[in-house]
This record gives C-alpha cells, structure tokens and sequence, in this order.
C-alpha cells in the first residue's frame, strides 16, 4: 500500500439530504455561533490555488474540537427515547469529552472508556466534564468492543458511539447528521461549494458527512480528499481493496485519528465517494500545525493533518493532476481541533 490513493468511483452517487433539525437543535444550545473560515492567502500561493480556507473548530460550544456537534444531536436523540439513561461511549479523546459534556447539559450521567494509551490529561479532562473514566487495557477498537459490552449488559445504558458497525448504525447515523452543520456553515460563508475540502480521517464518520453533504443533487464538482496518519490508514486501505480493511495501528500524535477499522455506516458512502486518500507522517502533521499556528490558527495534529494532505496532494504532479482542480480552485481545509496547552 502506498500513501495514496485515487478512486475512480467517485461522482456517480448521491446520498439524502439531511433534514435541517440538527442544525436547529444547535441554535438552541448555549453559545452556538459558527466557527471562523479562515481565509490564508498564504497558503494558497504555496499550493498554487485561489484561495484556502481553514474551517477552525477550535472553539466549538465550548470544547476545542469539532466532535461536539455530532455528540450533541446524538445524545439529545438517544435521551428522547430513553429518558434518564447513562450514556456510554468509547473515545480516543474530544468524541468523550463532547458525550460527558452533553450528558451532564442534559442531566444524566455518562461512562466513558478510553483505550491503554490515552494520556492522562486527556482523561482528566473527560473526568471533569463529571463522566466515569474507565480505562481499558487494549486499542481504540478493543475499547469500543468494552464500551459496547457494558452498555448492552443494563437496560439502563445506551451507547453512544461515533462507529457503526451490523445491527449498531442508527446513533451512529445521528452523529453524522450532527456534523452536517459544519459544512452548512462552510457553504453558507463561501455563497458557494468549495472545489476540494479536506478531512482528517479516524473511523470516517466526519468523512461520511463531508461525501454525502457534497455529493446530494446535480453536479458533484467538490473534491473530497481523506487524511489519515501512516499508522493508521484504515480508509485508504480499503479504499485500495475494494472492501472494508481493519488495519493495526500504532502510537500517533494525531490520537483522534488513531482508529484501524472504518465505520461500516461510513463504508459504502467513502468507497462511493471519496475522491482521493491521502497519509501523512506525525513529522508533517506537527509542522503544519506550526505552520497553521504561525497564521494564527490554532490547530492541533489531527486538524492540521489536513494541511499536511493537502501538501501531499498537490505537491506531487500526478497526484495534483488526478485531482483535477481549476486553475483557481476554492480548498478548504477542516481544522477539527484546536491546539491543548
């Protein structure tokens, strides 16, 4: 497998449209305004593009990351059937801290499992949102299975996690839909749809929401190109075999992005959909989060990954020309996560 990887699939499917009541629900949610598209001319003279904008999700509702919008809509969903549950999930960082957040705004409780190597701070901080911090001995995959397990043994726990996978896809789905607002946003700043957004990849689901937002009626002219870390590049893996590839992964500091198996809800849309898959190394994800720094972007490695792929696209000519850009293309990059001091 190389860090590349071109689909030639793409641009013939199209996915509904969401229903706008995510959107709404987050109107109503304390201190919801849009976050900046940062506008880095800068940058675009260095890729050879007419403008890049970075999406700064470094302050979204209160957390510095993105992952708040899908854990929100989700975790309001699950307490509207099931009034009262202690909500569970699994998390390789901001995804937790948004559902221990969420539950205590919505007043219940949530238990958090978070794998071996998670650092402590990250775990303190899901601690102080008033969660339970439960710590397993394995992966990112192996703590799903855990939080899955432990939530499915009371029929007073509902499992809220950011995978799907057979018979678990409906909460899933609604995090995904959460995440739709972002890219309404994006739209909505620009008065137009961007040329090629890239998207930080874990399990997918941002991915799956990006696809399927650009991809619902006419024309599909906006490029999605997936970034992922070297270590742990489940998308580009099955992207490459045509089917669902569960990978090994290996300590990154793009941790939010450490995951090996692809979400199977997010699946069929990326191998249908996504343009181009990229890898970059944790050297050029932390260079471009100095860089995007230096800007004045604050950007952790996870959401400056997408300026490092970005870099790796169209910085090799026949990567570049797959790609297919206008001479004066509009890329966005998302920035999912701000920078933790």
């Amino acid at each position: 497998m190389t860090g590349w990887h071109r689909n030639p699939r793409v641009r013939s499917t199209g996915w509904p449209s969401t229903d706008g009541r995510a959107r709404e629900f987050h109107r109503t949610l304390p201190g919801y305004e849009p976050t900046p598209l940062v506008d880095l001319p800068t940058l675009a003279a260095e890729l050879g593009v007419g403008r890049v904008l970075v999406k700064d999700e470094s302050s979204r509702l209160g957390l510095p990351a993105f992952k708040v919008l899908g854990a929100s809509w989700a975790c309001a969903r699950v307490l509207d059937r099931h009034p009262g549950a202690v909500l569970v999930t699994a998390t390789d960082g901001n995804h937790g801290r948004a559902v221990a957040r969420m539950a205590r705004h919505l007043g219940t409780r949530a238990s958090v499992f978070v794998p071996a190597v998670m650092t402590e701070r990250a775990a303190s901080l899901i601690a102080a949102e008033g969660a339970q911090v439960v710590r397993t001995a394995g992966d990112y995959d192996q703590t799903v299975q855990a939080a899955a397990e432990y939530a499915g043994a009371a029929p007073s726990r509902e499992l809220v996690q950011d995978t799907a996978w057979p018979g678990y896809q409906e909460v899933p789905g609604w995090i995904v839909e959460g995440y739709d607002t972002l890219l309404q946003e994006v739209d909505e700043e620009l008065g137009r749809a961007p040329d090629l957004v890239a998207v930080p990849v874990g399990v997918g689901s941002l991915a799956q929401a990006v696809v399927g937002h650009y991809r619902v009626a006419g024309p599909a002219t906006t490029r999605v190109l997936s970034v992922e870390p070297d270590t742990a590049a489940c998308v580009l893996a099955s992207l490459a075999a045509g089917e669902p590839v569960a990978v090994p992964t290996a300590a990154t500091v793009m941790a939010g992005l450490n995951c090996g198996t692809v979400s199977a809800l997010a699946w069929p849309v990326l191998r249908d959909g996504c343009d181009a898959a990229v890898v970059v190394s944790d050297e050029d994800a932390l260079a471009a989060s100095t860089d995007l720094g230096h800007l004045g972007v604050s950007s952790g490695p996870c959401g400056a990954a997408t300026l490092a792929g970005v870099r790796a696209a169209l910085g090799d000519p026949a990567r570049r020309a797959q790609l297919d850009l206008p001479g004066d293309a509009v890329v966005v990059l998302l920035s999912t996560e701000g920078t933790i001091g």
